[in-house]
C-alpha cells in the first residue's frame, strides 16, 4: 500500500486553525497534537502523493501575510510503508459513549443490550468515534434524545456518516447528510447500508447548505455539523435560516481557543448557546434560536 507523505510544523495553539486551512488543499486528513501542556501544538497534515514543497510554503505564507504574522517553518517527509487503515482498525477498540456502541468489523463481542450499534471501519473519511469531537457530538444527541423529539435532522459535513447512522438509529427517521467530499459522500452511503438504515440516510455532495437535497424542504429540528471553526463560522447565517423555530443545532470541530469566535458568528444570527463540553482540548456547542429567557440565562 502506498505510504504517503507528512507535512509537519509546530505552532501555537491560536495559529492551528490558520495553518491547518492553508494545507487543506495538500492533505487529505490533518492532526493537531498539543506537545507540552499549555505549551506548542504540533499540526500534521496527510498527503497521498508528494506535495510541492514551493506551493506548501506559499500557501503558508499568503496565510501569514493574511494574518499579519510569521511563517512558520515546515518539514515534508515520506511516511514509511505501513497500511495505515488495517492497523487503525487493529487499534480501534469497541467503545460505549451514551447509549451509542461504536465498533470495527473486527469486533467479534456483539452490541450490549440495551445499546444502538454503530458499525464504522476507519476509512478514507473523518469520524470513527474516537476523536474528541465526535464522541462530543454523540454525547450531545444522546443526551438530547431523552427530552427532544426529531423528525428532520441534518449531519452537515458527515465524513464517515457516523453521526447521520447515530440520528437515523437514535430517533427512526430519515436523516440528510451532505459533505464537500465525494469520498465522505461514498462512505457515508456505505457504512448506511452496512448499518441497516441506507433507506434512512439521504447523502449527497454540498458546500454547506447548497445543494437541493439539503436546502430544499421543511426546516431541520436539528443540525449536527462537526467540521471545521472557519466553515462553522461562515455558514451561521445559514444554519440559523434552515434551523426550525425550537430546533436545536450540536456544532464541533473547534478548539476551546476558538469558541469565542464560533460562539460570537451564531449570536450575530440570533441563535443563543444552549450548552457547552469540553474534551481534550475541543470543544461541542449547542445552539437554539433566541428567546428572552435564553438570552437571560445567558447575560
Amino acid at each position: 500500500m502506498g505510504a504517503g507523505y507528512k507535512i509537519e510544523l509546530v505552532t501555537k495553539r491560536a495559529d492551528v486553525e490558520r495553518w491547518s486551512a492553508a494545507l487543506d488543499d495538500f492533505a487529505v486528513a490533518i492532526a493537531a497534537f498539543e506537545i507540552v501542556p499549555g505549551g506548542e501544538w504540533r499540526l500534521e497534515a496527510y498527503a497521498l502523493d508528494a506535495p510541492d514543497p514551493p506551493a506548501v510554503e506559499a500557501a503558508l505564507a499568503r496565510a501569514a501575510a493574511d494574518a499579519g504574522v510569521a511563517r512558520p517553518a515546515c518539514h515534508i517527509a515520506p511516511l514509511p510503508p505501513v497500511d495505515w487503515l488495517a492497523q487503525n482498525r487493529r487499534d480501534f477498540p469497541a467503545q460505549a459513549i451514551g447509549r451509542f456502541f461504536i465498533y470495527g468489523s473486527h469486533h467479534t463481542g456483539g452490541v450490549p443490550a440495551g445499546r444502538i450499534g454503530l458499525l464504522v471501519d476507519a476509512a478514507t473519511a473523518f469520524g470513527s468515534g474516537e476523536h474528541a469531537t465526535t464522541r462530543g457530538c454523540l454525547a450531545a444527541l444522546d443526551r438530547l434524545a431523552r427530552r427532544q423529539r426529531v423528525r428532520r435532522p441534518l449531519d452537515l459535513g458527515c465524513g464517515s456518516g457516523i453521526l447521520a447512522l447515530a440520528l437515523a438509529k437514535r430517533w427512526h427517521v430519515t436523516v440528510r447528510a451532505a459533505d464537500i467530499d465525494p469520498e465522505s459522500v461514498r462512505v457515508t452511503r456505505a457504512n448506511a447500508a452496512l448499518n441497516g438504515v441506507g433507506r434512512r440516510v439521504r447523502a449527497a455532495r454540498s458546500d454547506g447548505y447548497r445543494a437541493p437535497l439539503v436546502r430544499h424542504g421543511r426546516p431541520y429540528d436539528l443540525i449536527a455539523s462537526n467540521i471545521l471553526a472557519q466553515p462553522l463560522c461562515r455558514f451561521a447565517r445559514d444554519l440559523r435560516r434552515h434551523l426550525a423555530p425550537g430546533g436545536v443545532a450540536v456544532l464541533s470541530g473547534l478548539l476551546v481557543g476558538q469558541e469565542a469566535q464560533v460562539i460570537a458568528a451564531h449570536r450575530r444570527q440570533g441563535l443563543a448557546l444552549r450548552r457547552r463540553t469540553r474534551r481534550d482540548g475541543w470543544s461541542t456547542l449547542e445552539f437554539g434560536r433566541r428567546t428572552a429567557q435564553l438570552s437571560r440565562q445567558e447575560a
